[in-house]
C-alpha cells in the first residue's frame, strides 16, 4: 500500500511538471504568434511602401519626360536665335554697303558740279540716290523686324524655362473621336500651298502623298523644306524622290515618324494635323493668327530638324 501511495505522488509530481511545461509552451506559441502577426503587418507596411515607390517613379519619369520635351524646345529656340544673329549680320553688311554707295555718289555729285555737267544728268544721278535711300530704309526696316523677331525668341526661350517646373491647362475640344479624313486635310494643305509667296515647310507620313500637293503648280521662287518617309525599297518611291528632286525650289529629307501634316505658308498660315488611333481620326489645327503661327514654329521646325538628309 505504501508503494502504491508513493507511485500516486511521482505521478502529481510528473502531472503538476506537465502542466508547467504546458503553461511554458503556451506562453512560446503567444509570442510566435504575436511574432506572426507583426511579420504580416510589416509585409503589409512594405507593400504599401513598395508601391509608393512605384507610383513616385512613376511620376518622376513623367516629369523627366516633360523636362526633355522643353529642353529639346528650347534647344530649338536657340538654333533659331543663331539664325537670326546671322541673318542681322548680313543685313548690317548690305547696310554699311549701301551706305559707302550713297557716299560715293554724293562725291560723283560733287565733282559733277565742280566740272559743271550738264542738269539732266545731274537730276539722273538724283534720282539714283533716291533709289539707294529708300533701298537703305528697306533694309534698315528689316533689321528693325529682325531685332523684334529676335527679342521675341528670347523672350519665348525664357517662358520655356519658367515652364520646366510647371504645366499649365486650358479648355480645350475633345478630339479623341472625331472623324477628319486625310484627303480632306491634303486639300486644304493644297489651298493653302497655293498663296505661298516666299517660304513653306511641309511634313506628310509619306512621299506619296505630296502628289496631291500638285508642287509643280507653286511659284518656283518658293522655297519648299519637305519632311516624309521615303521607303529606300520601293521603286515607286524613288522615282517619286528623283521627280521632286529635279525642282530647285524642293529640299526633301527623310521623317520616319509618320505621325503628323504640316504646312507653314510664309509664317503668316498654319495647318498642323496630329495623326490618331483611327484611320481618320485626326486632331487639325488651322489658323492665320499671328502668335499661333509664331508659337508652333519650334514644333514645325523640329520635324525638319529631326529629319535626315537623303545620301
Amino acid at each position: 500500500m505504501e508503494d502504491q501511495n508513493k507511485e500516486i505522488e511521482n505521478l502529481k509530481k510528473e502531472i503538476e511538471n506537465l502542466k508547467e511545461q504546458l503553461a511554458i509552451k503556451n506562453e512560446e506559441l503567444k509570442k510566435f504568434t504575436n511574432l506572426n502577426n507583426q511579420i504580416k503587418v510589416k509585409d503589409e507596411q512594405l507593400k504599401t511602401k513598395d508601391d509608393l515607390i512605384s507610383n513616385l517613379q512613376s511620376a518622376m519619369n513623367l516629369k523627366e519626360d516633360q523636362i526633355k520635351t522643353l529642353k529639346d524646345s528650347m534647344s530649338l529656340k536657340s538654333e533659331q536665335v543663331e539664325t537670326l544673329d546671322s541673318s542681322l549680320k548680313i543685313k548690317d553688311e548690305k547696310i554699311r554697303t549701301l551706305e559707302k554707295s550713297v557716299e560715293l555718289k554724293v562725291k560723283e555729285i560733287s565733282v559733277l558740279f565742280d566740272t559743271r555737267v550738264e542738269k539732266t544728268h545731274l537730276e539722273e544721278k538724283d534720282k539714283e540716290i533716291e533709289s539707294l535711300k529708300e533701298k537703305l530704309e528697306i533694309l534698315k526696316g528689316e533689321l528693325t523686324k529682325a531685332d523684334e523677331d529676335l527679342e521675341t525668341l528670347v523672350n519665348e526661350n525664357e517662358k520655356l524655362r519658367n515652364q520646366l517646373a510647371a504645366a499649365s491647362g486650358s479648355k480645350i475640344i475633345d478630339w479623341t473621336n472625331i472623324d477628319i479624313p486625310k484627303n480632306k486635310i491634303l486639300a486644304k494643305m493644297k489651298d493653302i500651298l497655293m498663296n505661298a509667296l516666299h517660304n513653306v515647310t511641309i511634313a506628310v507620313p509619306n512621299i506619296k502623298e505630296l502628289q496631291s500637293l500638285t508642287l509643280y503648280e507653286v511659284r518656283s521662287t518658293v522655297n519648299m523644306k519637305i519632311s516624309c518617309y521615303i521607303d529606300p525599297a520601293l521603286e515607286e518611291d524613288a522615282e517619286l524622290l528623283e521627280e521632286f528632286e529635279s525642282l530647285d525650289n524642293i529640299s526633301i529629307r527623310m521623317y520616319e515618324a509618320e505621325d503628323r501634316y504640316i504646312l507653314d505658308r510664309d509664317g503668316e498660315e498654319l495647318l498642323f494635323a496630329v495623326i490618331g488611333n483611327g484611320d481618320e481620326n485626326h486632331l487639325v489645327i488651322h489658323t492665320k493668327d499671328s502668335k499661333h503661327v509664331k508659337f508652333f514654329k519650334s514644333i514645325v521646325m523640329e520635324g525638319w530638324l529631326r529629319s535626315r538628309k537623303i545620301e
